[in-house]
């Protein structure tokens, strides 16, 4: 027999007459779930430990009859220490028995009141039922981060990097072709502006132990933990040119960032000393 069926009879043998032994309350007892305590309970079954049979309460619900045998086999042989076997776990006659006073009475109250008394309901019909427990679904593991453009050096600092992982923890070893297949998701993190000290340090810091996948960890890492892009600077705008205005003096179109003022030359003009034109005029 399995180790789980040995530990089920040692359990069952352990409690007193008329506890609950159906499958969902020995699943609530221990952590193999309901399909290994089921499984358990068939095998028992099967080698002549228990007897199940299913009987009609008064009330019309059919229930389960559990009897426990110590020495499997012998229920019913001539000689035997269980030609009249006695329910391990329930009292009184069986169930569905009626005129007997009040020796009936008492499984047909516990009848009445659920699966009580050594009754084990039987697990519903689902195809056939599979043996062990369900195996745990893995998740998915998370798509690797790419760089948006591609640039040789940087490219060539992500995979030092990964090579520089054993230096701060010995136990992340990658091989030279995990250091290739990991080197685009770390340019990832380099081109969002992220120093090389800061990627080994969310790399390398509060690791499982012990560790048997490291290529695995350090491509959940740089997935799960990719720290947001930086938006790009805004380019600075072409600056607009001064516009054309009309000098008030001359009518000649200058720049400047005002209109209703005078050029360069009206201006010299106005603010030479009296005297400057006239002898220059007299020289002539």
């Amino acid at each position: 027999m399995s180790l789980t069926a040995i530990g089920v009879a040692v359990h069952i043998q352990s409690l007193p007459d008329g506890a609950r032994v159906d499958i969902r309350s020995l699943a609530a007892r221990f952590p193999e779930g309901e399909i290994r305590i089921a499984s358990a309970l068939r095998e028992l079954e099967a080698h002549g430990y228990l007897t199940r049979t299913r009987h009609r309460a008064p009330s019309g619900r059919i229930v389960t009859r559990t009897v426990y045998h110590h020495r499997p086999g012998t229920q019913g042989r001539p000689g035997g220490e269980e030609q009249e076997p006695v329910p391990r776990r329930g009292g009184g006659d069986e169930v569905g028995r009626e005129g007997h006073g009040a020796a009936a009475a008492a499984p047909a109250a516990a009848a009445e009141a659920g699966p009580t008394a050594g009754a084990v309901e039987p697990p519903p019909v689902r195809g056939v039922e599979p043996v062990g427990a369900a195996q745990p679904v893995r998740p998915q593991p998370l798509p690797q981060p790419k760089p948006r453009e591609a640039d040789d050096g940087r490219l060539r600092l992500a995979a030092s990097a990964l090579r520089g992982l054993r230096g701060d923890a010995p136990a992340l070893l990658l091989t030279e072709a995990d250091v290739r297949r990991l080197a685009p998701a770390a340019a990832a993190w380099l081109e969002r502006g992220t120093p090389p000290e800061v990627l080994r340090h969310a790399l390398t810091t509060d690791l499982p132990q012990p560790l048997r996948r490291p290529a695995a960890l350090v491509a959940h890492r740089l997935a799960a933990l990719l720290p947001a892009a930086t938006a790009a600077p805004p380019r600075p705008s072409a600056s607009r040119p001064v516009p054309l205005q009309n000098c008030d003096g001359c009518d000649r179109a200058y720049r400047a960032t005002r209109p209703g003022g005078r050029c360069g030359d009206c201006r010299r003009r106005t603010t030479e000393p009296p005297g400057t034109a006239s002898t220059a005029d007299g020289g002539g």
